[in-house]
């Protein structure tokens, strides 16, 4: 032991804590691994500068041993991608999605919660192989009969995870790195816009039934902002200014699973934007306004009040409120007429409003910020729907343009 109480090796360099030179001048590293048990690694060399003794099998460095153990030991995975099971993995991946709405944290519960109960959570990673992987999730929707929606919200987060054990060096490939559609069948219903006629239709009817009045005015509207459900629910007094015919949106009106109202912020950051009122949408919101339920106590969630839809509780209208009353009024109306209506619910108003008004010959950019899209293809893929006769509309009309009729 030298003067300075430091142990040191046979060439006098200071040994770091957990090191230590045998007598046959092997070095070792004791560490203490995931399982809180005593790990060992052994080298010829300290550094990797040192020379190899003659006759020993070459061979990492002590101390390049170490920045990889410690590298997994700080990302608090074993050192060895086989004792990480896929549930663990999803853990860890949910631990680094910080600050992501409590939607999508309940999103990636729900697949935890599913691991904890499929023997494929308890599988070693670097186990699982692509057809593994693609088993599972035939096996969910074929013998648990779960939905191809659902299958993908899965999907969607085993996907990244897997990808993140990839990027810490502790598989090699990403067995969930393919398309879904590829294997599994899709099965999800498409919401389709409802055309003209149908939307007429089925406004008429609200607006003269002698039950489903009451509710034609936030209809309406919904029908003709495009605004999702969530944030017309968030919508208070002063977001809507009158004077100036503008509707304000920056945030959304929502409801955890335990039941708690929250403010959410608008879906993407391109939410936040003022919608021009029509003077059909004005007069919808002068009657909400003038039919808004009187209250003793104004509801308030997160310092928010003035909201503009009560329930018969006083608390604010949610998006599953309006649903139901999509789903009810629709069914009477199914019931009452010959000729059936297709499915309608607040998304499919607001893809009916995103339609018209790419029909309507409405730029894309402008069209983007109406409907507060963050990315242009999402707007884009409207364009796509259009049929035959929308198309031959504008190429005729183009015509006459350039013609000069």
């Amino acid at each position: 032991m030298s003067k300075d109480n430091k142990r040191r090796d046979s060439k006098g360099r200071i040994l770091r804590t957990g090191e230590q030179q045998r007598s046959n001048g092997q070095y070792l590293y004791t560490y203490k691994g995931k399982d809180k048990k005593n790990h060992f690694v052994y080298s010829w060399k300290l550094e990797p500068t040192d020379k190899q003794p003659e006759g020993k099998r070459s061979g990492k460095s002590l101390r390049e041993l170490e920045k990889e153990i410690e590298k997994f030991l700080n990302e608090e995975v074993a050192y060895h991608g086989g004792d990480v099971t896929v549930l663990e993995l999803v853990e860890r991946y949910i631990a680094t999605k910080t600050g992501v709405r409590h939607n999508t944290l309940a999103g990636y519960k729900t697949v935890a919660n599913i691991l904890k109960r499929e023997e494929f959570g308890a599988r070693r990673i670097d186990t699982v192989k692509v057809s593994d992987a693609k088993l599972w999730l035939i096996k969910l929707q074929s013998e648990d009969k779960r939905s191809y929606s659902s299958i993908h919200s899965i999907r969607g987060v085993l996907r990244p995870a897997f990808r993140m054990a990839v990027e810490d060096d502790l598989i090699r490939k990403n067995p969930f790195d393919w398309e879904l559609a590829t294997v599994l069948i899709n099965d999800s219903v498409s919401r389709e816009a409802v055309t003209p006629r149908q939307e007429r239709l089925f406004l008429e009817f609200i607006k003269n039934d002698k039950h489903y009045s009451q509710y034609y005015e936030g209809m309406y509207i919904l029908f003709k902002t495009g605004m999702r459900v969530s944030e017309f629910c968030g919508l208070t007094l002063s977001d809507v200014d009158m004077k100036e015919r503008k509707i304000h949106i920056d945030k959304q009106l929502q409801r955890t699973r335990d039941g708690k109202y929250i403010i959410a912020d608008t879906k993407t950051t391109y939410g936040e934007r003022d919608l021009p009122m029509t003077e059909e949408v004005y007069q919808c919101f002068k009657k909400l306004i003038n039919k808004r339920r009187k209250t003793k106590v104004e509801p308030m969630v997160d310092g928010v009040g003035g909201f503009l839809v009560l329930d018969k509780n006083s608390m604010p209208y949610l998006a599953n409120h309006w649903e139901k009353r999509f789903e009810y009024a629709l069914g009477k109306y199914n019931r009452t007429f010959k000729e059936e209506l297709p499915k309608i619910t607040p998304h499919v108003c607001r893809h009916t409003y995103c339609s018209n008004m790419a029909k309507s010959g409405v730029s894309p950019k402008t069209l983007q910020y109406l409907m507060g899209h963050a990315d242009i293809a999402t707007t884009l893929n409207v364009y796509t729907h259009l049929k035959y006769d929308d198309v031959e509309k504008e190429v005729r009309e183009l015509e006459k343009k350039l013609s000069g009729e």
